[in-house]
């Protein structure tokens, strides 16, 4: 055999996801160009770093001076925790009330924007003695989550003179970062309460997404931390028409695989489950071991263009739950090559447009059981 599997990465499988260090200190940098009046940097982790791997990529995000990390859950909070990161922590969602207590011990902002969450933090700090750590959610038209932007005020000047709860932020989402209309209106609710909130010298004031970072820091200047989330991976998110200057961004995430098998199939033999393909030549074939189960969706199935040996190759058949095939007619290949998926070159942009979906989607759906291998 060609190459030796074990000499390469040490997993017990023969398909893994690539994660390029280098890459996310290279977006950070780019990042940081449209990064106005030295606002604090808030790293989104939420969803294991959008599939890349949180525990692995957090120690980067520090080092190039992220200050706070984002999350959706306090299970994502609590492994950051256990995995030794003492940087604040915000919990995006809405956390479950009966476990305010925990969050409270263990440092860990919730994001609050009803009575209910009052009563909750109340209920904690009577227990652990502890305030809680909060940022206000202000719901500005996502009609998400969030407090109604009429009744924010008034809730805020509760939180500041409650004895449980230590305000630490106040925040809200936009909907549609592509649409500078919507968006403008979005900012202009959010700047007019952030303007009428007393004693908010020490608040941390927050609403820039990576799209809103590169698109409308000249309206920002009210806010002091910007929160970003697919930059940081290298991908775009949708932007309105008339942005000119953009973030070389790299993507960071790649997919590969090892040629498990070759075969050859006559001219009109069909392959894989429905014969989606039927040979119309007799044709080369290599199967690698991933599959829809690991995330691939199956709908683009015939659809997906790899890299074998330097040579662009096309996948034939329906992709299984745990393989796929590729037409490698006319190259010269040997079990244990490896098949290049997704890299800077192979984006998983061509993914989310063949499948008219969005990049935050398909990077999230790669899967767990797939191996993390980290380089640089």
């Amino acid at each position: 055999m060609k190459n030796n599997r074990s000499s390469y990465l040490s997993t017990r499988r023969d398909s893994w996801v690539e994660v390029n260090i280098a890459n996310v200190e290279h977006n950070i940098n780019e990042l940081k160009k449209f990064i106005k009046n030295d606002k604090k940097i808030f790293a989104v982790v939420k969803a294991d770093a959008y599939g890349h791997g949180a525990l692995m990529l957090t120690p980067t995000f520090i080092a190039s001076g992220v200050y706070m990390l984002g999350v959706a859950s306090l299970d994502e909070a609590k492994q950051l925790r256990e995995g030794g990161f003492e940087q604040p922590i915000l919990v995006l969602g809405a956390a479950p009330i009966w476990a305010f207590d925990w969050a409270a011990e263990n440092n860990i902002s919730l994001s609050i924007f009803s009575e209910q969450h009052l009563q909750a933090a109340q209920q904690a700090f009577d227990k652990t003695g502890k305030k809680i750590q909060a940022h206000v959610k202000i719901d500005t038209s996502m009609n998400r989550i969030g407090i109604n932007p009429n009744n924010a005020l008034d809730f805020i000047r509760k939180i500041q003179y409650t004895n449980c709860i230590d305000l630490k932020g106040i925040f809200t989402h936009f909907a549609c970062a592509e649409n500078r209309k919507i968006t403008n209106e979005q900012i202009e609710t959010f700047k007019n309460i952030v303007e009428k909130i007393e004693n908010k010298n020490n608040l941390l004031i927050h609403c820039a997404n990576t799209a809103t970072t590169i698109a409308y820091q000249d309206k920002l200047g009210f806010t002091n931390m910007v929160r970003e989330g697919i930059g940081l991976y290298g991908l775009m998110p949708d932007l309105p028409s008339d942005i000119e200057k953009k973030p070389d961004l790299k993507q960071v995430i790649g997919l590969k695989a090892r040629i498990v098998n070759i075969h050859n199939a006559e001219q009109n033999e069909g392959v894989s489950y429905s014969y989606s393909f039927i040979a119309d030549k007799p044709t080369k074939i290599a199967t690698i071991p991933v599959g829809y189960a690991d995330g691939i969706p199956r709908a683009l199935s015939n659809k997906i263009i790899a890299k074998l040996n330097g040579k662009k190759i096309k996948q034939i058949g329906n992709i299984t739950m745990d393989q796929m095939m590729f037409d490698i007619t006319d190259i010269d290949a040997q079990e244990g090559d490896i098949i290049t998926l997704l890299d800077e070159e192979l984006s998983i942009d061509n993914w989310a447009n063949e499948l008219g979906t969005i990049n935050y989607e398909l990077t999230c759906r790669l899967k767990v059981r797939l191996p993390r291998v980290y380089v640089r």
